[in-house]
């Protein structure tokens, strides 16, 4: 069922976490901060008629960090409140069932590699891993004294 999306700003103070948000956000506030930085905020927070947050509290933590007294939303009020408390829960679980396509991950950082991927959250020894498996060059660093060496 395609829905028309209406897209409005709201101020940042008019937007209420919701109180019983099971989600741990602290975590990736800076990435998501990082990101908005970059490439702008691109997606909006999902809020109820009453302006409480069905998705984006972490957008939102990030907003108030970057100093933006408003920002982006899609009012949800077309949803039931059982399909508001599904979709809180739905939303932030899809994602973690996702897995990456290594082969295609490292086409995908080739193109990227003058970027600091590690702010939004990729580990930066992870994707030295990939690229180097790319060029065949390995760094190794010694656990004990920290020397590195390229074989």
């Amino acid at each position: 069922m395609a829905e028309k999306l209406k897209i409005v700003t709201k101020e940042i103070k008019d937007i209420t976490p919701y109180f019983n948000n099971p989600r741990k956000n602290e975590k990736a506030i800076d990435a998501v901060m990082h990101s908005i930085e970059e490439f702008g905020f691109k997606n909006p927070i999902i809020i109820d008629k009453d302006g409480v947050i069905i998705s984006g509290h972490t957008r939102r933590l990030a907003a108030i960090k970057l100093g933006l007294r408003e920002v982006p939303c899609i009012v949800g009020d077309h949803l039931s409140e059982e399909q508001v408390k599904a979709f809180r829960l739905a939303d932030n679980r899809v994602a973690e069932i996702a897995t990456w396509d290594d082969d295609i991950l490292k086409e995908e950082m080739k193109n990227v590699l003058d970027m600091d991927l590690d702010i939004y959250g990729f580990d930066i020894g992870n994707i030295e891993d990939i690229m180097q498996e790319e060029t065949g060059i390995k760094t190794h660093k010694c656990p004990k004294c920290g020397a590195e060496w390229t074989q």
